[in-house]
């Protein structure tokens, strides 16, 4: 069976969203294709505004004639629909392969319900084996990846071709190689004593629905559990 497992939990999600909510637009490939569906929705009448947690999934929405407004005009968001590149079943998440991870974590904090898809490769046992993206400031940076080594990984700057990868905010990502996080809280605390990290891609308690495409074809759906 031929499937786009990205395309079909993306697809599944876009049915959360309902008449006049307000919308995060999520950064990816997963979340490429929500916005296509969104925008085929939107063609069809569904009536929403939105926010981009990146230049390319503004332009994306943009051409696809979704309504954006700036982040100043609104005050929360509905729902916000972005991937993983790995998750939990606690839906603890590792974000920013894409590189937007500061933007991603400030859209999906401000919504009242957020909505992770991704294909069955991106679930795990344990946080860790893809690299963790830490975003951080250009000055000083070789001291800052001093600091994240001591924290028991091998930190690398992204590199765009020959130059130092910039994410939209100008800053640099570090790809921080640890194979197993055992305790994603603890190390988000960590992370955030160095000065110098403007944001990790460490995503906890944020995630309310995972929607995970399989490769028979079929949907899982993880609620998280709250505790009250």
């Amino acid at each position: 069976m031929n499937v786009n497992v990205k395309q079909l939990a993306a697809e599944k999600a876009v049915e959360y969203v309902l008449d006049g909510m307000k919308v995060g637009l999520g950064t990816g490939s997963t979340a490429y294709w929500a916005i296509r569906k969104l925008g085929e929705r939107v063609r069809e009448g569904l009536k929403i505004t939105a926010v981009a947690t990146s230049r390319a999934s503004e332009e994306q929405a943009r051409e696809l004639g979704i309504p954006l407004v700036a982040f100043g005009d609104i005050d929360h968001l509905d729902l916000t629909i972005d991937g993983a590149d790995e998750l939990d079943k606690e839906l603890q998440l590792i974000k920013g392969g894409g590189g937007a991870l500061l933007r991603e974590k400030i859209v999906a904090s401000n919504s009242t319900r957020m909505i992770v898809v991704a294909d069955e490769s991106k679930a795990v046992g344990t946080l860790g084996k893809f690299p963790l993206p830490v975003e951080i400031v250009p000055f000083a940076w070789e001291w800052t990846l001093a600091e994240i080594a001591k924290l028991g990984c091998k930190p690398e700057l992204r590199r765009n071709g020959e130059e130092l990868y910039k994410t939209d905010n100008g800053n640099y990502i570090a790809d921080c190689r640890f194979e197993a996080i055992e305790s994603a809280m603890k190390l988000a605390l960590e992370l955030q004593s160095i000065p110098g990290i403007v944001e990790h891609g460490l995503f906890i308690g944020i995630a309310d629905i995972a929607i995970i495409g399989k490769n028979d074809g079929s949907i899982e759906i993880i609620e998280a559990k709250r505790e009250i």
